[in-house]
């Protein structure tokens, strides 16, 4: 696995206005001024603060990921022809049989990781994201997280995350290629671990590299049943799991292709 240099954290475009978690900037740099929606089209903030109160409306509650999702430009991480759909509550092909997901799992996703003990106690620390995607969902945990290490399998998307987030520069995002399945141990031990691919099983990996306190969120395919959302705390007991609604993600593999 071969780290990848982050980016200075600096965001072009005004969020609409939600409360944010903290007023201390995360390590890659301050959150963007909240002002009033500017620009045009789906530059607007006004087009993210629709979906922002839809999110609110279907039951996020955390401002910290309300804020994050209306400040990341999610039309900057789709495919031109899907350009139109980049705000619609809908998983959207990425290539090479991959997908980016709903902008409500991906909310509901980071908001289960910052009511974890760890993260409701200090903020949320490390994270893992296994599955970079488009780099959408990094983008989105880089408001959230002090830092980010996210790992791909796929060098062509590995490569198309890349190209999405460096005009943004993010300096506590870490891009990896590698098999994801192993974890990252060299960042070790994370705050939180985040999956964008089920299996039908956990990575022993992903719980060994968890840091006391921290939380893991992953699909989980279950025999006959489809996939749901897994949650698993690291306590100093042990571990503690608790599945919750049916999910939809591509499949977890093995490998670097």
């Amino acid at each position: 696995m071969q780290r990848r240099p982050g980016f200075p954290a600096q965001w072009s475009a005004k969020a609409p206005a939600v409360e944010p978690r903290r007023s201390t900037p995360a390590a890659g740099g301050a959150l963007p001024a909240v002002s009033s929606p500017t620009g045009v089209g789906l530059d607007s903030a006004a087009v993210r603060g629709r979906m922002v109160q839809r999110l609110a409306s279907a039951g996020i509650a955390s401002a910290a990921v309300l804020q994050a999702m209306g400040t990341v430009e999610r039309h900057r991480f789709v495919d031109t022809a899907l350009v139109n759909q980049a705000y619609e509550d809908t998983s959207l092909p990425i290539g090479l049989g991959q997908t980016i997901s709903k902008p409500s799992i991906v909310a509901r996703m980071c908001e289960l990781l910052l009511q974890a003990e760890g993260a409701r106690q200090g903020g949320l620390g490390r994270v893992l994201e296994i599955g970079t995607g488009c780099g959408y969902q990094a983008a989105v945990l880089s408001q959230l997280a002090r830092e980010v290490y996210t790992i791909e399998r796929l060098r062509g998307l590995h490569e198309k995350a890349r190209d999405n987030l460096r005009p943004f520069r993010l300096a506590n995002v870490h891009l990896m290629l590698g098999d994801g399945m192993l974890g990252y141990p060299r960042g070790a031990p994370y705050a939180g671990i985040i999956a964008a691919a089920g299996g039908d099983a956990l990575p022993a990996a992903w719980c060994d590299q968890l840091a006391v306190g921290g939380r893991l969120v992953a699909p989980l395919a279950l025999s006959g049943a489809g996939q749901v959302l897994l949650v698993i705390d690291k306590t100093p007991h042990g571990l503690k799991q608790s599945v919750l609604e049916p999910v939809h993600f591509v499949p977890l593999k093995s490998g670097i292709a």
